[in-house]
């Protein structure tokens, strides 16, 4: 406590501090899952890019980092029969683990920025986690 001063103060330790940038974060794998590396999943709440392949077997769980940064990304994994034009929001279907532009069941995840070319390649926008 700090006496002569109008208003007495008093002062905390804190033991909070920054412990990472944001840009990804450990996740669980649940069991019977196979994750491959470069590839889109939400998983713990949280949607990304894996950055580590693995494979779950019953009964086991595992953890991997997901990248989650706010970027442009880029990928195939799409619904190939809608256009995904440029601006267009994006969802992400859990039952068919593609991107997709339907909304109901889905949620949003970003927002397109180059649309499909003759391969099915879009450039998308990760929305804020």
């Amino acid at each position: 406590m700090y006496k002569g001063q109008p208003v007495p103060s008093q002062t905390f330790a804190s033991a909070r501090a920054k412990v990472g940038d944001g840009k990804s974060v450990t996740v669980t794998v649940p069991e019977n899952t196979t994750i491959e590396s470069g590839k889109f999943y939400l998983l713990s709440g949280f949607f990304g890019a894996a950055v580590q392949s693995v494979t779950t077997q019953a009964g086991e769980t595992a953890q991997i980092e997901l990248l989650i940064e706010q970027a442009e990304y880029e990928t195939d994994q799409i619904s190939t029969t809608q256009a995904f034009k440029v601006g267009t929001p994006i969802y992400w279907n859990d039952s068919t683990k593609k991107l997709t532009e339907t909304a109901t069941d889905n949620r949003l995840v970003g927002r397109v920025t180059a649309e499909k070319d003759a391969n099915n390649v879009i450039y998308f926008l990760l929305g804020p986690q």
